[in-house]
């Protein structure tokens, strides 16, 4: 097979053309403009483009297909030859169905906690010794890769619901066709793409109607508008699993959990969000053979995936976590986490505005209550950003209006937030870091180290 990526450097599209490479494909790649971590990658699997830029003649009728990254845009020099010629040109996830149309299938999708859930079928699979194939959205412990395509019979997916590419706009999970799939809840996101709820809501729609017939449709029955969005939907020629919160128990800082029958040791993982996603990620297991007992004995050291709740600080008083979060029902679900772990330490919650719809003032009303339960609430964002993106300025005031938490701190300038931290009393609390983002280049944990009030 011969395979050429048109926009490799992409976060995920890169680890697509190592997986191919190690599988023993011939790639060929072009970019205009990569950065790292994938341009160190690229280069030490000898994929790195040896000129930035795009080259219409590399593009031939040898070519077995074409991989059309994120970053292409539609007049793309390669892209239209490769029209011309006539070649097959893939979005990355049709690409993933053309490598996995004999293997099971799974696809995790929903607006939070895919990521986390898919990590967690990974690792429980991998423990024991299953071969698989996967694709996920962030960096985990033990995997070298965030994509992997071999031989293996069955292939884990976690399940974007962005457009796949620039020619394919349809969501990225509508092309995956699986044969466990499984939504974790709904809420609204990505603005940008889907201006309205009710758009959202029928991409997930569409999402349950391409599970494979005799199938099973794993699902979050607690989340009232993915329960009401299945009880409209039912199809007669698949199954459905609902699942809710187990029965767990805190103590010490600490979370056990019991999942049919069968009682954990201490998790390294909290929170009700994860608490649900353990309870997704073995109904998968379940569906793919593994026992109850050794899924707990599996996920007992789960540690997480990259920047989900990811434990940057401890000692005895003080806490630091990192977290993704960035949308209404994320930030919530991270705060409520860190405080119902830790009820008797002060929350101080900083997050981000950093994507399309956090930064957009008319959605800024979905944030009511999402920062409710932190003691003392930041939000920043930065004119920067709005630049990047071509937004109109945020007022302070608009913020404090959508967010209605009496005390929330609004700061729109790096030295502000640097100010505020450098003067903060972190005695006896946990600081929770919410963002996509990098606060404009700050080193927080630099920042709050510095201060002799964090310490054990």
């Amino acid at each position: 097979m011969y395979i050429h990526f048109i926009a490799i450097g992409g976060s995920v599209m890169h680890q697509l053309a190592i997986a191919l490479k190690l599988k023993g494909y011939d790639v060929a790649e072009s970019d205009d403009e990569i950065f790292e971590p994938a341009k160190s990658n690229l280069k030490r699997y000898k994929l790195l483009p040896g000129e930035i830029g795009w080259y219409p003649e590399k593009i031939n009728k040898d070519i077995s297909a074409v991989i059309l990254g994120m970053h292409a845009k539609n007049d793309n020099p390669e892209l239209q030859k490769a029209k011309e010629l006539g070649l097959k040109i893939y979005s990355f996830p049709e690409y993933i169905y053309e490598e996995s149309k004999t293997k099971i299938r799974v696809a995790v999708g929903g607006s939070h906690g895919k990521t986390t859930t898919t990590a967690m079928v990974m690792h429980v699979l991998k423990n024991a010794g299953k071969e698989f194939d996967y694709l996920v959205g962030a960096r985990l412990q033990g995997f070298e890769q965030s994509v992997n395509i071999t031989n293996a019979p069955i292939i884990i997916c976690e399940a974007d619901e962005y457009p796949a590419s620039v020619i394919e706009k349809r969501p990225k999970f509508h092309f995956l066709f699986p044969h466990i799939a499984v939504i974790t809840g709904i809420a609204w996101d990505h603005i940008n793409v889907f201006p309205t709820f009710e758009f959202y809501l029928e991409q997930f729609e569409i999402f349950i109607n391409k599970i494979e017939v005799n199938g099973v449709l794993i699902y979050n029955a607690s989340d009232k508008v993915l329960k009401k969005l299945v009880d409209e939907n039912k199809r007669s020629d698949i199954r459905y699993e609902p699942y809710s919160l187990p029965t767990y128990f805190i103590e010490n800082g600490h979370t056990e959990v019991i999942i049919d029958g069968v009682k954990s040791m201490p998790l390294k993982v909290f929170g009700n969000h994860n608490l649900l996603n353990i309870h997704a990620a073995y109904l998968v297991c379940r569906e793919l053979g593994i026992e109850a007992h050794l899924f707990i004995k599996s996920i007992t050291d789960f540690t997480g995936a990259a920047k989900r709740l990811e434990l940057l600080l401890e000692n005895k008083n003080f806490n630091i976590y990192r977290d993704f979060a960035h949308a209404p029902s994320k930030v919530t679900a991270s705060i409520n986490a860190v405080k119902q772990q830790f009820p008797e330490r002060t929350l101080i919650a900083v997050l981000e505005l950093h994507t399309f719809s956090s930064l957009n003032e008319d959605f800024m009303i979905e944030y009511k209550g999402a920062m409710e339960n932190a003691d003392k609430g930041v939000v920043f964002y930065s004119s920067h950003a709005l630049e990047l993106k071509r937004m109109p300025e945020l007022s302070k005031d608009k913020v404090k209006q959508g967010f209605e938490k009496d005390n929330l701190l609004v700061i729109n300038k790096k030295e502000e937030l640097q100010q505020f931290l450098q003067t903060e009393n972190f005695s006896n609390s946990n600081l929770l870091l919410m963002s996509s983002g990098d606060y404009e280049g700050l080193d927080i944990l630099e920042i709050v180290n510095s201060q002799p009030t964090h310490n054990p």
